[in-house]
Order: structure tokens, then C-alpha cells, then sequence
């Protein structure tokens, strides 16, 4: 717990740090880049099609004849602009979060590893490849478990438990691999997992929680869908700081797990070690025959070395 604690502090303060800042800032940027890019190449087709398409359904005609009837005739040119926006802006979203949470968690890692533990021996137990395959292969039983627990939701209690434990063990999976990845073994990294496996978890229930709290932003009714260019922009916003964060306390948690272990494992080594054996100071000296003067033996004291 005090390991949990410790971590916890320690990635709320380097949230504060420019790097951290700056890949929060992200994926808005990105937005604005790919929907000016997107706007400038294929607006004007995009739009043409859609008015196209929507001409072509009958029903869209008679409620274009109403909104004339009523005066609203000039909401007809609107609605293929909006048509577009409505289903563009998702992807947009997603693909600059996708693209940025790609980004987060190695230079988080770098980032912890360089101001905190610069002596932390680099091992690379993990590659991309299995920390892919590794995402997939939790996710599928994430889902899976998800899906044969939804019965068990009518159940009040556990529609508060369920869901935010199965996230959690997601969270832990995917964030212990990737975060360890660079530093530790593949014996190290499985023998932490082990051995914090409950804190671990502990730490990915709270920041499935905590990814809960963006959506907060929704929560002011209609009032919601007028400022939703501000909503927008904000809620994107905290999902990457919130992301940020997590990968910030699973890299403070892990990693000090890790210098714990090999310094532990270190001490071990020396106490079994057998104590050197003292280097040889004086030489024994046979003399000549009993009764000569050099009958005696001497010890000859040798420079130390």
C-alpha cells in the first residue's frame, strides 16, 4: 500500500511535467490537422455525395417539402454539412487517440526512467509484437467475461463491481507488460506480476474508474449539445491527461517494484557469497640441518599487496 501511495503522488506531480503536458495537448492537434486536411481535399465531394444519397430516399424529400412548407427551406442546405461532421468527428477522435495513447506509454516510460531510475538496468523482456498480441488476447477475454456477466447486473451491487474489476484486470494486463517492457526480464516481469498481482489490479480498477470521470463533462443535459464545441475539445483533453496518469502511476508503481527486487535479489547473492580467503602476508622459511645456525625456521613478514 505504501508502494500504491507513493506512485500515486508521484504521477500526479509529473503530470505537471511539459512532456506530459504537451501529449495531453496531442490529439487535439492532431484533430484540427487531419479535420483541416480532410476538410480541404474532400469537402466539397464529400458534401456533393451526401446530398446525393440523401435525395435518393423518398421520406427525405417529403420532410424537406414540410421544413419549406414552414418556412425552414434553408435548413435543407444544412443538414449534408452536419450529416458529415456528425459521422466524421468520432473517427477523427478516435484515430488521434489511438494514435497518441501509441505514443503515451513509451515516452512516459523514457521520461520516469530517466529522472528517476537512470541506473535501472534496461533488459527489453518485451517487444511490440508481444505487447500486441498481449493487448488482443486480454481484450478478447475482457470482452468475453464482460458479455457472460451481464446477467449478473440485475444484481444491484454488482453492476457497480463487475464491469469496473473486469476493466481493471484489462488495465492491469495491458499497462504492467507495457510499462516493464524496457527495463525488466521476462523472468522479472512475470515474478512481479505475481507478487503485486493484487495491487496491480487494486491500480487498474482505480483508473478504470477514473477514465470514467471525462464523460462527467456530459452530464449538463441539453445544455450539453450547445456547448459541445467546448464539451468537445475538453472531454478529449482530460481522456489523455486521465490516460497520461494511469500510465504515470503504473511506470512510478512497476518500476520501483523492480529496483526493489534487484536490490533484494543483490543482498541475497552477497549473503550466501564464501568470504574471500585473506591473501597470504608472511612466508615460511626452512632453514639448514638441526644444530646449524640456520636450523630454525622463520617467518619472513611479505609486503602487503
Amino acid at each position: 500500500m505504501r508502494l500504491l501511495l507513493d506512485s500515486f503522488w508521484r504521477a500526479a506531480a509529473y503530470c505537471l511535467h511539459p512532456r506530459v503536458i504537451a501529449l495531453s495537448i496531442l490529439p487535439l492537434v492532431l484533430m484540427a490537422v487531419l479535420a483541416l486536411g480532410l476538410g480541404y481535399f474532400f469537402w466539397e465531394s464529400t458534401i456533393a455525395w451526401t446530398r446525393a444519397w440523401l435525395s435518393g430516399w423518398p421520406w427525405f424529400g417529403t420532410v424537406m417539402g414540410w421544413l419549406q412548407g414552414w418556412g425552414l427551406g434553408e435548413v435543407q442546405t444544412l443538414i449534408a454539412p452536419l450529416l458529415v461532421v456528425a459521422l466524421v468527428t468520432p473517427v477523427v477522435v478516435v484515430l488521434s487517440l489511438l494514435l497518441v495513447a501509441s505514443l503515451v506509454t513509451p515516452s512516459v516510460v523514457s521520461l520516469v526512467g530517466e529522472r528517476r531510475f537512470p541506473h535501472l538496468d534496461k533488459r527489453r523482456g518485451g517487444s511490440f509484437a508481444g505487447s500486441l498480441f498481449g493487448a488482443l488476447w486480454a481484450t478478447v477475454v475482457a470482452l468475453a467475461v464482460l458479455v457472460l456477466s451481464i446477467p449478473l447486473w440485475l444484481v444491484p451491487p454488482l453492476v457497480l463491481v463487475l464491469p469496473p474489476l473486469i476493466w481493471g484486470w484489462l488495465t492491469y494486463r495491458v499497462m504492467s507488460y507495457d510499462v516493464l517492457a524496457e527495463h525488466a526480464s521476462k523472468p522479472e516481469r512475470v515474478a512481479l506480476m505475481r507478487e503485486h498481482r493484487v495491487m496491480l489490479l487494486v491500480l487498474g480498477v482505480l483508473t478504470g474508474y477514473l477514465g470514467a470521470a471525462p464523460a462527467l463533462v456530459w452530464a449538463w443535459g441539453a445544455l450539453a449539445i450547445v456547448l459541445a464545441p467546448v464539451l468537445v475539445p475538453l472531454a478529449i483533453w482530460l481522456y489523455t491527461l486521465v490516460f497520461a496518469f494511469s500510465a504515470l502511476w503504473f511506470t512510478h508503481y512497476a518500476l520501483a517494484a523492480l529496483q526493489a527486487m534487484r536490490m533484494a535479489e543483490a543482498a541475497d547473492v552477497r549473503a550466501v557469497e564464501p568470504p574471500a580467503s585473506a591473501p597470504a602476508t608472511e612466508l615460511l622459511v626452512e632453514q639448514g640441518p638441526a644444530g646449524s645456525p640456520s636450523s630454525t625456521s622463520a617467518y619472513v613478514p611479505l609486503p602487503p599487496p
